[in-house]
């Protein structure tokens, strides 16, 4: 099976947001230009790692190619980083990564669906690898600072203790 690839170039928002309450959120990355609209189902962990790695790569992109909204500080007024309705996810991210378009000055964040082995009917010993879908989301340096800094809150934003992580804590009196 053949997975399909879903570009948006460039795109006009790109947010991570949570449904669920605490303890049980479901983590998705959205991105969409005029009608267009693409969610992916991510965890947690990957959306606190995704936002690491846009700051470090932007700045790294800082030292080679300076921007001077890099120094602007962030402002979120006016910018909506609410998911979107319909909240429909495409598919579940396996892994994520990172480009920069040194021309159009653009940093293209490309996530790979979580595929499963498929049992070939003839030959049940040999699994058939399922072809991932890939979605590629072309943004501004700005759109990445904004997404990398709101992630952050968005992951913070679970249990006041995460050490509990979901166990019970017992108090003995």
């Amino acid at each position: 099976m053949t997975g399909k690839l879903i570009e948006i170039n460039p795109v006009d928002f790109v947010t991570i947001g949570t449904i669920g309450p605490k303890g049980q959120r479901v983590f998705h990355l959205q991105s969409g230009r005029g009608n267009q609209l693409i969610t992916l189902l991510i965890e947690k962990e990957q959306a606190w790692a995704l936002s690491e790695a846009i700051r470090e790569m932007l700045e790294d992109l800082q030292k080679r190619r300076p921007d001077p909204d890099s120094t602007v500080e962030l402002d979120f007024s006016g910018v909506d980083m609410d998911l979107r309705e319909p909240i429909e996810p495409v598919f579940r991210v396996s892994q994520m990564g990172l480009g920069y378009d040194e021309e159009r000055d653009m940093i293209v964040l490309v996530a790979q669906e979580m595929v499963s082995r498929i049992e070939d009917p003839d030959d049940p010993d040999e699994p058939e690898e399922e072809e991932p879908s890939v979605a590629r989301l072309w943004c501004s340096r700005m759109q990445m600072r904004l997404l990398s800094a709101h992630t952050l809150e968005v992951v913070k934003a679970g249990r006041a203790d995460p050490k509990q992580n979901g166990r019970l804590t017992y108090y003995w009196t």
